[in-house]
C-alpha cells in the first residue's frame, strides 16, 4: 500500500468511525426528554460564555493566517469572533433551548373503520452532517439545532477556522460530558484534507444526511457527488424591486439595508431593479444612496460600470450591487426567475395587487414585501438558530429550523386486525 494510499484509507477510516460513534450517539439522543436537551444547551450556553476568552484566542489565530493567506475582507467578516458574536451565540443556544420540541409532534392522524389507529410523528433524522465554510458560529448552531432535535452533528469546517472550530468543539463535548450526555452527539471532522468531505458525503448507511453551507462551488460538490441524501442551502443572489408605486423614502432605507448591512452574507440584496415608471427619479436617487455607502454599482446605464451576464448572475457577498432599469412588473418577475438562486426576492410598492402578483409569481424561498431581504434569517423568523436557508424544494425550503432537521414515522395501533385476503 503506498502513502497516498495509506492516507486515504485512515481519513476514510477517521470519517466513517467518527460517523459510527455519532450513530450510537443519536440513538440515545432520540429518546431524551425535552427537559434533558434543554439542560444540555444551556449547559453549552454556560460553558461558552466562560470559555470566550480561550475561543477568541484560537479565533485570533486563524484570522492571522487568514489575512497572511490574503484571504478577501468579506471572508475575514464571515471567519471573525468578537465578544459580542460569542455572547450571541451562546444566546442562540438558548433560544433553541426556548423553542418546542419537535420530536414526538402528531402531524396527522385517523382511525380507521377497521379501529386501525394511525399516527404520523416527528421522529429525528439521526445522524447530521454539515460542511461549510469560515464562519465558525455555524458550528454552534448546528449542535444547538440538531441536539434540540435529537440528532448527533459531524461538523466537517473550513481549514481557515480550524483553530476556531476546535476550541468551539471541544467546549461543546465537554459541556455534553459534564451534563451525562455522550460527547460524540458533536464530532468535529479533519479540515486538512478535502477528501474528508468525500468520505462524510459518501458514507451512505452510516449519515442520514448532509447539508452543505457556503459558496456555490462547495455546494455544487457536495450535492454532485454526495452518495447520500442532501439538503441544498443555496446562494444568495437577491433582488430589490422598486415597483413603480414605490415610496422612495422607504424603497431608499430598504434597499441601503439590504445590501450594506452585512453584504457577506447570503441574504445581502445583490441586484436592485427599478421600475422604468420612476427612474428618472428614483434611480439618481437610489445610486447616490448607495455610492454613498461605498457601493460600487454595475449597470448598463451612464456612469456605471457596464453589466455583463456574469454581473446578473453574481453573488457578489461585497459592496458591490448590478442595477437595472426594467419595463414593468413583468420583466422584474421575467429577470429574477432568470438570474435568481431561489433565496430571497423583494418588492417595495404602495400597491396591493402589485405586491400580490409579484408573490405569486416569484419563485424563491421567501418573498419580501416592504421589508429588507435581511430578514430570511432562522433567527429572524423565530427559529433560533438556523442551520442554513434552504433553496430547493424538497423537505426543506428556506430558513431551517428544528422542525426541518426531523423526519417522520407511521405509527398504527391496532387490537389485533389482520388485512383480509
Amino acid at each position: 500500500m503506498t502513502a497516498e494510499t495509506t492516507a486515504e484509507f485512515d481519513m476514510r477510516e477517521a470519517v466513517h468511525g467518527a460517523a459510527r460513534r455519532a450513530r450510537v450517539a443519536s440513538r440515545v439522543l432520540a429518546q431524551l426528554t425535552t427537559a434533558r436537551k434543554n439542560e444540555a444547551l444551556h449547559a453549552a450556553a454556560d460553558a461558552l460564555l466562560a470559555a470566550a476568552d480561550t475561543v477568541l484566542e484560537a479565533n485570533g489565530e486563524d484570522l492571522v493566517a487568514a489575512k497572511a493567506a490574503g484571504t478577501e475582507d468579506s471572508l475575514l467578516d464571515r471567519l471573525r469572533l468578537t465578544k459580542d458574536r460569542v455572547d450571541g451565540i451562546a444566546a442562540g443556544l438558548r433560544q433553541v433551548a426556548a423553542l418546542p420540541d419537535p420530536v414526538g409532534v402528531v402531524e396527522r392522524g385517523s382511525t380507521l373503520p377497521n379501529g386501525l389507529e394511525i399516527r404520523q410523528v416527528r421522529v429525528p433524522l439521526g445522524v447530521v452532517g454539515m460542511v461549510y465554510e469560515a464562519r465558525p458560529n455555524v458550528t454552534v448552531d448546528a449542535f444547538g439545532l440538531a441536539l434540540k432535535s435529537g440528532n448527533a452533528a459531524l461538523l466537517r469546517g473550513s481549514s481557515s477556522a480550524v483553530r476556531s472550530n476546535a476550541a468551539l468543539v471541544e467546549v461543546l463535548r465537554s459541556a455534553l460530558t459534564e451534563a451525562g450526555l455522550s460527547a460524540d452527539a458533536v464530532q468535529l471532522l479533519p479540515s486538512e484534507d478535502r477528501s474528508s468531505v468525500t468520505h462524510l458525503i459518501q458514507a451512505r448507511g452510516l449519515v442520514d444526511v448532509v447539508i452543505p453551507r457556503g459558496g456555490a462551488g462547495l455546494i455544487n460538490a457536495v450535492v454532485r457527488d454526495a452518495q447520500v441524501p442532501t439538503i441544498e442551502t443555496g446562494t444568495g443572489n437577491c433582488h430589490v424591486y422598486v415597483h413603480s408605486g414605490a415610496d422612495l423614502d422607504m424603497a431608499e432605507e430598504i434597499l441601503i439595508n439590504a445590501k450594506t448591512r452585512r453584504p457577506s452574507v447570503c441574504n445581502a440584496a445583490e441586484t436592485v431593479l427599478i421600475d422604468a415608471a420612476i427612474a428618472e427619479t428614483a434611480l439618481p436617487r437610489l445610486g447616490k444612496a448607495l455610492a454613498d455607502k461605498g457601493v460600487t454599482l454595475h449597470g448598463d446605464l451612464d456612469g456605471m460600470t457596464p453589466a455583463t451576464d456574469k454581473d446578473w448572475a453574481e453573488e457578489y457577498l461585497t459592496l458591490d450591487i448590478a442595477v437595472k432599469v426594467v419595463d414593468d412588473l413583468d420583466a422584474a418577475v421575467d429577470h429574477i426567475n432568470t438570474w435568481g438562486t431561489g433565496h430571497t426576492e423583494a418588492i417595495v410598492t404602495g400597491e396591493l395587487a402589485a405586491a400580490d402578483e409579484f408573490t405569486r409569481r416569484v419563485d424563491a424561498a421567501a418573498v419580501m414585501v416592504n421589508a429588507s431581504t435581511a430578514f430570511t434569517d432562522g433567527e429572524q423568523f423565530g427559529f433560533g438558530a438556523e442551520i442554513g436557508i434552504s433553496t430547493q424544494k424538497l423537505h426543506a425550503r428556506g430558513p431551517m429550523g428544528l422542525p426541518e432537521l426531523t423526519s417522520s414515522k407511521w405509527i398504527v395501533r391496532g387490537s389485533g386486525q389482520i388485512r383480509p385476503v
